[in-house]
């Protein structure tokens, strides 16, 4: 987008505010090598939801695809984008999980 960028990031062992600082970080510094100059990349922080199933990722990721199109731009496409697995519900997950447990726990499993 002209002015944000949106980002799915997997539960990970990494805090979501350290996610982002490294992802400022690395983007700023690739910007900066390429000759962008010392420009302010980031307007700090970041804003973090969490999303604990599957729907709420999907309708996220569908959200995330189709923003482009309020601002007349084409829908993007990136390499090390993966396509998503229905994590935490994916196949073969354990139905003993702290995830599966807490969905359960508020009436949302499967």
């Amino acid at each position: 987008m002209p002015d944000h960028v949106h980002v799915l990031i997997r539960k990970h062992r990494d805090l979501a505010e350290e996610m982002i600082h490294e992802l400022q970080r690395s983007s700023r510094d690739a910007l900066r090598a390429t000759g962008w100059g010392e420009h302010r990349v980031w307007g700090g922080g970041g804003w973090n939801v969490f999303q604990d199933h599957p729907d709420d990722v999907e309708r996220t990721i569908r959200y995330i695809e189709k923003n482009p199109d309020g601002y007349r731009l084409s829908r993007q496409k990136w390499g090390f984008v993966t396509e998503y697995d229905g994590w935490p519900l994916h196949v073969g997950h354990s139905v003993n999980s702290p995830y599966v447990k807490a969905l359960k726990a508020c009436g949302r499993y499967p």
